[in-house]
């Protein structure tokens, strides 16, 4: 099976894996795990991790279908040379770009922090993307490597929905990137956020792409294989 029709707001797409590509976004221990960066703002990180299950769903169905997968960090260069003043200089001194936190320096390449969770590591022929910014094509080589292999349509999900999540999928969609958002394997510290920041993917035709969940993917495995997450319902349905 290489196409198949997919089930998605505000419309079904038909999806080729041959020129589909999942990118997976920072999906890492500093936002995620207790004790981490995330949880030292005050965030609640459970609601981050309920994205972990959908994801590991996802990955082996795309692993299953060889599809290219992508990973992206969000992270700095030790000598901060990558990081802008107005990025540097926001919020609480002691817990900015470069400082000290709970798992080694904050949001700097090489750091515990930084790594991708061990739930969702990469495989060895899958590209991890380091980005210095929010969306995943500001000063990376993602564009290159999906034009090297012919993709068009992006499956996206990850952290945060409203951020990273958001930023990428509008970069993409500039670009000229089918995004498809996997629902259930995206979230945010901010239930709303991420109700509204689907709803926005969605809206209007498809503004900036579609909303589907990991449930809607052509079985792969067993049956079991479906997501048992506990996200509340009402965070991945749309409206049309």
């Amino acid at each position: 099976m290489s196409q198949f029709t997919l089930d998605a707001k505000p419309y079904p797409l038909v999806i080729d894996t041959g020129q589909t590509a999942l990118i997976i976004i920072d999906m890492q221990r500093d936002f995620l795990e207790l004790g981490g960066f995330g949880e030292s703002l005050g965030n609640d990180v459970s609601l981050l991790r309920s994205a972990i299950r959908p994801c590991q769903e996802i990955l082996q169905w795309a692993r299953d279908c060889g599809m290219l997968v992508l990973h992206t960090r969000e992270g700095h260069r030790p000598d901060l040379s990558d990081v802008t003043p107005a990025k540097l200089n926001r919020g609480d001194p002691s817990l900015r770009i470069g400082s000290e936190g709970p798992m080694g320096r904050i949001l700097i390449r090489g750091e515990y922090g930084h790594d991708i969770i061990p739930e969702l590591a990469p495989g060895d022929r899958e590209p991890v993307i380091d980005k210095p910014g929010k969306g995943a094509f500001y000063q990376t080589d993602l564009q290159l490597i999906l034009a090297s292999r012919g993709i068009s349509t992006l499956l996206v999900c990850g952290v945060t929905t409203e951020v990273c999540v958001h930023t990428t999928v509008r970069e993409a969609n500039d670009r000229g990137f089918r995004c498809v958002v996997m629902a259930e394997a995206c979230a945010s510290y901010f239930p709303h956020f991420h109700r509204t920041g689907l709803e926005m993917i969605a809206a209007q035709g498809g503004i900036f792409g579609w909303v589907a969940s990991v449930d809607a993917l052509p079985s792969r495995t067993a049956p079991t294989s479906k997501s048992t997450s506990n996200t509340d319902p009402s965070l991945i349905a749309i409206e049309d």
